[in-house]
Order: structure tokens, then sequence, then C-alpha cells
């Protein structure tokens, strides 16, 4: 599981790069085209929705490195098997809300995949939409390897 879950984590990274790129060339040819007095109008919908996929696929990467928001104050003053409970607890938090995220992320997704762009009516909104379902499924998987690796360490009595 653990090299299945690092090369999902490789795959995010390189789309969430490749998208970060494409965002930041989208502006500076945004920028340009507007002190050359051209209208671009796709710019800044396309700009706005690879920003989009960017930012989910990235929040996805950081539940899998645990760099997400997190009150660590009780995890700090715990050891042993109560520490490991907490993380489970946590885990579990996260597994509620990712779930949720991935079943409403592929309702929405089927809601509105036939709508179009505005500014490019050949693309469909479900290409933007469909990084919702994505993100949460990626994250319901990193967090039962993380759910996985406590339970290892419950039953190996480590901390």
């Amino acid at each position: 599981m653990k090299r299945f879950v690092n090369i999902l984590e490789k795959i995010q990274i390189t789309l969430g790069v490749m998208f970060l790129s494409v965002f930041f060339i989208v502006i500076l040819y945004q920028i340009t085209t507007r002190h050359l007095g051209i209208s671009a109008i796709w710019t800044v919908e396309m700009a706005s929705n690879t920003f989009i996929w960017a930012m989910f696929m990235g929040a996805a990467v950081m539940v899998n490195r645990r760099e997400h928001f997190n009150f660590d104050i009780l995890l700090k003053k715990l050891t042993g098997k109560k520490l490991i409970s907490v993380k489970l607890f946590n885990d579990l938090v996260l597994l509620l809300f990712n779930s949720a995220i991935f079943v409403y992320g592929i309702q929405v997704c089927q809601q509105f995949w036939n709508y179009n762009w505005t500014s490019i009516p050949e693309l469909k909104m479900g290409y933007v939409w469909i990084a919702i379902p994505i993100m949460g499924g990626t994250m319901v998987i990193y967090t039962i390897n993380h759910m996985i690796g406590h339970l290892k360490e419950w039953k190996g009595g480590q901390a």
C-alpha cells in the first residue's frame, strides 16, 4: 500500500505543478495582452480553473504528509497508546470528512458536467469539478494508509 500511496502522491504533485505552471503562464499572457490592448477573455476562466486544480491536488498531498491544519497541542503531551488513540480518532474524523467530500464531489460533478465554460464553450465544467472527487478519494486513501500505520503501531506497542 505504501508504494501505491507514494506513486499516487507523485502523480498528484506532478498534476499540481503542471496546473500551477499553466496558471502562471496564463496570468503572464493576460498581463502582456492587456498592456498590448488585446482582449483575451478566456484567460480569466483558464487561470481560475487551473488554480482550482493545483490547490485541490496540493490539499490532498498535504493530507498525506500531515501538513494540513492540525491542533497538535494534545498530541505533543501524549505518549504511547493514548497518543495512537488520539491519532486514530483524528484520522477517523478526517476519513468521514474526506468521504463526504468524495461522495458530494461526485454528485456535484454529475450535476454540472455538461455546463460549458463561458469563454471556451467547447470545454465542459465537469473537467473542473472532477477535481473535487479526485481530491476527496485520494484523501480517503491517504487517511486509510495512516490509520493502517497507527494500527500497526498499536499492535507493536510502539509510539
